[in-house]
């Protein structure tokens, strides 16, 4: 195979990879735009009507893109991949803010806004969003697995391609 055939299937494997990966952090970041976003915001408010609002887009997003049951999870289901746990446990804390009383004390009203937080978020280095790994893409968890290996692979691939092309360059013929 002649050097220009070989760097063309490199350069197609690398940008055949890199647009799976693209399109995967697509599907995150229009999940966090549609709902853990909101999710965080929601943990963040100061008040129960902000609080309040933000959950409730949050709820809306799932409910419209039928993400309210099952488990991200491909081999086993673990708990931390629970769907439906997690979505009637935003329910509950919406019912929570709006069940408060109008006349509510002050000290009433922190003690949701903490319960909500500590419910909403995950803290470690960096406080986050409580969500099931993998929602992005559910329920195509098990198609984009494979896609993310195969482009993995095709990254690996193009790129060895290349460097043996490189190699093949740089070495005198004898």
């Amino acid at each position: 195979m002649d050097k220009k055939k070989r760097k063309l299937i490199g350069v197609v494997f690398i940008a055949a990879s890199l647009t799976l990966f693209g399109f995967r952090a697509v599907e995150s970041v229009q999940l966090k735009q549609n709902c853990t976003g909101y999710l965080k915001r929601a943990a963040d408010a100061n008040t129960i009507e902000l609080a309040t609002v933000e959950l409730d887009r949050a709820i809306t997003y799932l409910e419209a893109n039928g993400l309210t049951t099952g488990y991200t999870s491909i081999l086993w289901r673990t708990p931390d991949e629970d769907i439906d746990f997690w979505y009637r446990n935003l329910v509950a804390s919406r019912a929570e803010l709006t069940s408060l009383a109008p006349d509510a004390t002050a000290l009433e009203r922190t003690n949701v806004l903490i319960k909500l937080r500590e419910t909403l978020t995950d803290s470690g280095e960096k406080t986050k969003a409580t969500v099931p790994g993998g929602l992005a893409v559910y329920p195509n968890n098990l198609i984009w697995a494979v896609l993310m290996w195969f482009a993995a692979i095709g990254l690996v691939i193009g790129f060895g391609v290349l460097a043996n092309d490189q190699k093949a360059v740089d070495q005198p013929q004898a």
